[in-house]
């Protein structure tokens, strides 16, 4: 039996490690993985995030999305009576939820549907809630012991979470790949941006600005999210490229296009800002606190109004409070109003006006609600605006502005349909050129035991590269897959070069001939890795999956394959 000798053993050891990174062993235990968790949603608080793999929901097995979601469906949160005593009676409802906030006078000062259907109305004074008294406890409190919440434990491979909750989980899934193999946005489909700052940027304000951009994307709802810093070394010019998969160029033109600056002001007095300095929560998929509240008909169509509810901070309400504390009083039509209104601005764009209810004069409120609109030509339209205008601002509220303004460069997109084409068409042409290749080598040589070994060479060259590219997570891209196709082409020169050495010079032994020709392939590699260098900064660096997986697949031929192979035709060549 022929023994094996260290190189080929290293290329062995070389293959198994990469079957390793490139299978997912996780997919053949089971469960779905999360690919998204809304923020300030039940399991963004319990900590759950994104990449974890839920096996049990409740104890049960989740082995698929649709698995999942029917576990999810049967949390049901039934309504419990409420009751509510305040200065003008007593008034009861079935609710999940209180449906109404208070001041720091408990007095009531804003209303859901629910409650207000029972009676309530603002600026009544509650005593007691279920007989909590508001004496005793703080209304936090009492909403904990009063709301009916239900116990959920998610099991996933990093940690069992219980918690308590009794709205939509905010949890997203996908199937488990059974790659490691992560794929580009031309494969994926989505929408891809090119996008320069204003002003050159230090290595912290890029990280910020990175960071800013990340979560307004992901706050948003959009999935798989991918920002990196890209440069121009010649003209010093920086860039952010920015991907989403499953996204819009629209959407992502709307996101990042604008700065995002939202201003809450009374007069020249700015109250509050976005981001979670003055706001500590903005009510974002909740049908009890956000939602379209009308639609009427217009000259132009139709046009919705949408409204949501915000929480401020301590700081930002003791601001409203001394400015309204020196506004006049204003009725009309018998309700009564402060002189002054509440104006929305979106990027020094007024947005809309709020009026301020004389009672809020000089108190120190931490529940606003905002308010917009939609236009469409149809009433569907319309809600369809009003919704998506509506979440745009509760995406900057959330996450406040872009600390520097942004110009788009380039904007591209790739629908999935588009990309699986490329990809189809793409791996064709590989198989194609892997077949035009093994016909020429065998016409060339036409001995099997020469021809064997060169397409073994060049699989295990294929699957070292996409191991590699598994290991440090890669996104596999068309440029990428074409980089693997030109390193075969390299790969296969070499091998040719060898085998042409060690069958012409007779006059050299055969360790001889193939030490002439590493000195070639050596060479040969030397030339190609420098020249591929400045393809890593090209086109601001859209072309790094070419440049990248074109350097590992000559190098771990180089380094690994290439040496196997000639322990193997020294085995097969020996004189």
């Amino acid at each position: 039996m022929a023994k094996i000798s260290l190189r080929i053993g290293i290329l062995i050891i070389s293959l198994i490690l990469a079957l390793f990174f490139i299978i997912n062993f996780n997919a053949f235990s089971g469960g779905v993985q999360v690919s998204d968790v809304s923020i300030n949603s039940s399991a963004f608080d319990a900590g759950i995030s994104k990449g974890e793999i839920i096996k049990q929901v409740d104890g049960v097995s989740v082995n698929s999305i649709t698995a999942f979601y029917d576990e999810v469906s049967k949390i049901h949160i039934l309504p419990v009576e409420i009751k509510v005593q305040t200065d003008s009676g007593l008034f009861k409802y079935d609710s999940t939820v209180l449906g109404f906030e208070l001041d720091e006078n408990n007095t009531i000062i804003s209303l859901s549907n629910a409650s207000s259907a029972s009676g309530l109305k603002k600026n009544m004074t509650v005593e007691w809630i279920n007989n909590y008294s508001l004496e005793d406890y703080s209304f936090s409190d009492i909403k904990e012991k009063v709301e009916p919440r239900q116990r959920i434990e998610i099991l996933t491979n990093q940690e069992d979470y219980i918690f308590l909750t009794n709205e939509n989980l905010g949890i997203s899934v996908k199937p488990l790949s059974k790659t490691n193999i992560q794929t580009g946005l031309d494969i994926q489909g989505g929408a891809r941006a090119l996008v320069k700052p204003e002003r050159r940027l230090d290595s912290m304000e890029m990280a910020d600005l990175k960071a800013v951009i990340e979560q307004r994307l992901n706050t948003y709802g959009i999935k798989d999210v991918v920002v990196r810093e890209a440069s121009n070394p010649f003209s010093g010019e920086q860039f952010l490229v920015i991907e989403l998969a499953g996204a819009t160029p629209k959407e992502l033109q709307d996101l990042i296009a604008k700065q995002g600056k939202f201003e809450a002001k009374i007069g020249n007095e700015t109250i509050f800002v976005g981001g979670k300095g003055d706001i500590t929560k903005v009510c974002k998929d909740d049908a009890t606190c956000s939602g379209i509240s009308q639609c009427v008909r217009t000259d132009q169509g139709y046009s919705c109004r949408f409204s949501f509810e915000l929480s401020l901070s301590t700081k930002a309400a003791r601001k409203q409070a001394e400015v309204t504390s020196h506004l006049s009083e204003n009725i009309s039509n018998g309700e009564s109003y402060l002189n002054e209104t509440l104006d929305l601005y979106l990027d020094d764009n007024l947005i809309d006006k709020l009026f301020i209810s004389s009672d809020l004069k000089g108190k120190e409120t931490t529940t606003v609600s905002v308010s917009g609109s939609g236009f469409g030509n149809s009433r569907q339209d319309a809600t369809l605006n009003a919704q998506e205008n509506m979440k745009k601002l509760q995406t900057v509220l959330i996450t406040g502005s872009l600390p520097f303004k942004l110009n788009i460069e380039k904007l591209d997109t790739v629908s999935p349909t588009i990309g699986q084409e490329f990809t189809r068409s793409i791996l064709i042409a590989a198989l194609v050129a892997f077949i035009g290749v093994c016909i020429v080598i065998y016409l060339r040589f036409k001995k099997m035991k020469l021809f064997i070994p060169i397409i073994i060479t060049v699989i295990s060259e294929v699957l070292l590269t996409l191991g590699i590219a598994a290991l440090i997570k890669w996104n596999m891209d068309l440029p990428s897959i074409a980089g693997i196709i030109a390193a075969i082409g390299t790969g296969v020169n070499d091998q040719v070069v060898m085998l042409d050495e060690s069958e012409t010079s007779k006059s050299y032994t055969i360790k001889e001939r193939i030490k002439r020709a590493f000195f070639v392939i050596f060479s040969s590699y030397a030339v190609g890795l420098v020249s591929l260098f400045p393809l890593w900064f090209a086109g601001a660096g859209l072309l790094r999956g070419f440049a990248l997986t074109t350097a590992l697949g000559i190098s771990v031929g180089v380094f690994i394959t290439r040496p196997a192979f000639a322990d193997i035709l020294s085995k097969l060549t020996k004189e």
